[in-house]
Order: C-alpha cells, then sequence, then structure tokens
C-alpha cells in the first residue's frame, strides 16, 4: 500500500481531538500526541500537519517504501498506534529476527524473504497488545483495529 492510501486509512482510525483520561499519550489529535510532541499545540494541530509529520516521524524514518507492499500500512499503523520502536521489534519478531527495535538492511531482509508475514506481524501485535494495562478500556477497539488492518492487507 501506498503513502497516500495508509495514512488515509490511519486516520479513519484516529479521528479528532480527544483527551481520554484512561490513555497514556494525553491529549491527541489525528493520532498525535502530547506525549510524544510535547511543544506542539495539538489542539490547533491541522490535518496537513498531522500528514506531514506522519510523513516525516513515521513512514520515512521507518523506511516502509522499502518493506514488502503488504505489509507497509500495518507497521505504519502500528506505529502511530504504539510507537516506532514497538512497531519495528514487532516486524522483527514476526520475521524472526531479533527484537532489538532498530531498523536496518537485516531487518528490511528478513522482511522481504517472510512468508505469510502480514498475518505473523497481526498475531505479534496482538500479542503485544493484550498485555498492555490500558487494554480493559481499549483493547476491544484496538483488536478491530489490527483485525482491519490485517484485512486491507491481504
Amino acid at each position: 500500500m501506498n503513502w497516500d492510501e495508509a495514512f488515509k486509512r490511519v486516520i479513519g482510525f484516529e479521528g479528532d481531538y480527544v483527551n481520554h483520561p484512561s490513555d497514556p499519550g494525553g491529549e491527541t489529535k489525528f493520532g498525535i500526541s502530547k506525549r510524544a510532541y510535547p511543544d506542539l499545540n495539538i489542539a490547533a494541530l491541522t490535518l496537513d500537519d498531522a500528514k506531514a509529520i506522519y510523513k516525516r516521524d513515521y513512514w520515512d524514518k521507518l523506511r516502509l517504501d522499502e518493506l514488502p507492499d503488504n505489509i507497509r500500512y500495518a507497521v505504519f499503523d502500528c506505529a502511530v498506534n504504539s510507537g516506532i520502536g514497538t512497531a519495528v521489534k514487532l516486524l522483527q519478531r514476526a520475521c524472526g529476527t531479533m527484537d532489538d527495535g532498530a531498523l536496518g538492511p537485516k531487518t528490511i531482509q528478513a522482511a522481504n524473504a517472510a512468508k505469510d508475514l502480514a498475518a505473523r506481524y497481526a498475531v505479534a501485535r496482538l500479542l503485544f497488545l493484550v498485555d498492555l494495562k490500558p487494554f480493559d478500556a481499549f483493547g476491544r477497539g484496538w483488536t478491530r483495529r489490527v483485525a482491519q488492518v490485517l484485512l486491507d492487507s491481504l
């Protein structure tokens, strides 16, 4: 999946401004959290601002154009939902490489060679999510999100 389509789908999950007391990210708009961007005026964030942040700090940083087409969206969505380091570690687990959180040539090569990567990534992601403390509050939505991302990736 390409950048524009992946962004459009992720924004469909993220929505507008929220400040939920159980969300460890705190104040959030379009999935951009105050915790991740403490100097940013979250309430005033525009969709174009969010798109630029996601392209620079997520898609490009994760080198998603170098990964197989059917896993790009899932890794991007996970990075937005759970953080870049987690997204990379889960990709590494799904590929069977050391999960050090560093996305380098070995991880990219393993991802390009992996079989059933989209399904394996979804399983790794679900196993991670069920152990999170706010799963009771958000788990149902997270599970639906992972399932939808997998369906869209096949």
